[in-house]
């Protein structure tokens, strides 16, 4: 199957998969206990008042017109105007996802080439002091919640020793590389997360690839160990673990609510709560929209990753 087929199939699965989270979303959120209007006006809005916010919001519509137009107005480029802060939703969004996609970026740069090394390392003598040491701190750092870690480096960092910013407050406007300091915190605790669950893929795929014929041959024949790893073990396990990795961009991008939410980041996942808190469907609705357009995106991305290291997947 060539790559090209390939895309095609996979992104026609990620265009069902949109279609199928959009239904879904605006089921759930359209069926939620309260009424949106009251949210809004208040306890003492009269009924009156009420009526004419659900008639302005069409939410006197029935729910199947209300989601074809909500979808149409998303297939032109328009996600809605948002109730809690009055502006279209399309620009909030672009600059939300872009905070966040630098914050994931940032993260998985630092993780994945580490994870590999110390899955690497972990794995060359399996049961050693080594992979004893690596392993017990990926399980716990795996068994440890980001609000914990996170709260632990604030503690740390910015009130204990003062030398980094406790919180990320920056204008959703801003380029939060022009802030590096506060970065560094909500970068560290997201890395502190990845390296665990990655370098222990990494190291069990590591152990299966050295205990294959072909690497064994490779001893065999009188080559360097480290030739063995670098050149015949390593680019075996790359597509794997590239994949999770794939999986990682992601959660990155929509799923930092409690990183974003603990350090005041101004990312997507902090949007969505305050959306949440707020009743603001329109935002709720994109937003989600987008989380699973991103994993989407990013496992896509990832399997082409994989076939282009791996041509015997492409067989």
């Amino acid at each position: 199957m060539t790559i090209a087929i390939f895309i095609v199939r996979r992104i026609g699965l990620l265009v069902l998969v949109l279609v199928a989270v959009s239904m879904l979303t605006f089921a759930i959120v359209n069926v939620l206990p309260g009424d949106v209007a009251n949210a809004i006006l208040g306890d003492l809005a009269t009924p009156a008042q009420v009526q004419a916010v659900r008639q302005r919001m069409g939410l006197d519509q029935p729910l199947v017109e209300r989601y074809v137009a909500w979808i149409g107005g998303i297939l032109h480029g328009n996600f809605g105007v948002s109730l809690q802060h009055g502006q279209p939703i399309g620009a909030m969004l672009l600059g939300r996802l872009g905070n966040s996609a630098i914050l994931g970026v940032l993260s998985l740069l630092i993780a994945a080439p580490l994870s590999i090394a110390l899955g690497t390392l972990a794995a060359l003598r399996p049961g050693g002091l080594l992979d004893r040491c690596i392993s017990g701190f990926a399980v716990g750092a795996y068994a440890l919640p980001e609000y914990v870690t996170g709260l632990v480096a604030i503690l740390a960092f910015s009130i204990w020793l003062a030398v980094l910013p406790g919180t990320s407050l920056i204008d959703p406007n801003d380029n939060p590389l022009s802030h590096p300091q506060a970065l560094i915190l909500p970068v560290g605790v997201l890395v502190f997360g990845m390296l665990a669950f990655i370098s222990q893929v990494t190291r069990a795929t590591m152990i299966q690839a050295l205990a294959s014929p072909y690497v064994r041959t490779a001893i065999l024949k009188g080559m360097p160990y480290r030739t063995v790893v670098l050149k015949h073990a390593l680019p075996n396990i790359l597509p794997p673990t590239v994949t999770e990795i794939g999986m990682y961009f992601g959660y990155v991008i929509g799923g930092l609510v409690v990183v974003e939410t603990l350090f005041s980041y101004a990312g997507l996942g902090q949007l969505i709560t305050s959306a949440v808190s707020f009743r603001d469907i329109p935002i709720i609705q994109a937003g989600v929209l987008v989380v699973a357009a991103a994993y989407g995106v990013g496992n896509l991305l990832a399997d082409i990753a994989a076939l282009l290291l791996n041509p015997r997947l492409r067989s």
